[in-house]
Parts: structure tokens; sequence; C-alpha cells
């Protein structure tokens, strides 16, 4: 069965909605990429809606971190440390919005949307 973006199937007050039609491919979701820590960086692209694309970081190795007075620095992620989103994917080593990572600079605190936008920022903690 197709995973949907579709309306609900029944009201707030719990009763039931009648679908007025089928599912179409605009209302289809995608899959979360879950974005691991690796050796190297893995994108992937994927043609959406209206020929545009669509880039997915797969797997990264390094954060873009910027401190409080605005540098910015390219440092290599040594570990994923916390994730609030899910505690579960500490374990497998997903870097999400707002996960905490272990870098040669100290924790850093993910700002980006690595699964969505392709590229990993973060600030100092």
């Amino acid at each position: 069965m197709a995973r949907s973006q579709d309306r609900s199937k029944r009201k707030a007050t719990g009763g039931r909605l009648v679908s007025f039609r089928s599912k179409r491919k605009s209302e289809l979701a995608g899959y979360s990429a879950n974005t691991k820590l690796a050796t190297e960086a893995k994108v992937k692209t994927v043609r959406v809606r209206g020929a545009n694309m669509k880039n997915f970081l797969l797997s990264a190795n390094m954060i873009n971190v910027s401190d409080k007075k605005g540098k910015v620095q390219k440092v290599a992620i040594k570990n994923v440390i916390e994730n609030k989103a899910n505690p579960h994917l500490v374990r497998r080593n997903v870097m999400t919005k707002g996960a905490i990572v272990e870098t040669e600079l100290g924790k850093v605190k993910i700002t980006s949307r690595p699964g969505q936008e392709a590229i990993v920022n973060g600030v100092l903690v």
C-alpha cells in the first residue's frame, strides 16, 4: 500500500469522512532520508513535481560549524550524542535537525535539515 499525504478518513469528532476520489500521485509521501554518520557523503537526487530536483543527504561526515562571532569552520563529525526528536536515532547515528553531535571543536547542535537540504550546518553548544 502506498504512503499517502491525503486527508484523514475521520473527522475531528470521530465521524467518518466519505472519500470523493482515489489516491493521486501528487499525494504520495516520501520516505525519510535518515542521514547517517559515515566515512563519505552520499547525496540522492530525486525528480519531483514540476520537473524540479530535490537532494537528500543519505550520509555525511563533515559539518559547517558557526560560533557566536559568526565564524564558520568545516570540521569532521565524531559521533552523534543526543537527539531529542527520537532517542533511538542516536544508536543508529542518524542526524536530524536539533541533534547534538560531537566534533573536534566540541558539541554542536544541527540547525539545518540534512535529509531535505543536503547539507549539515550547526552551532556550537
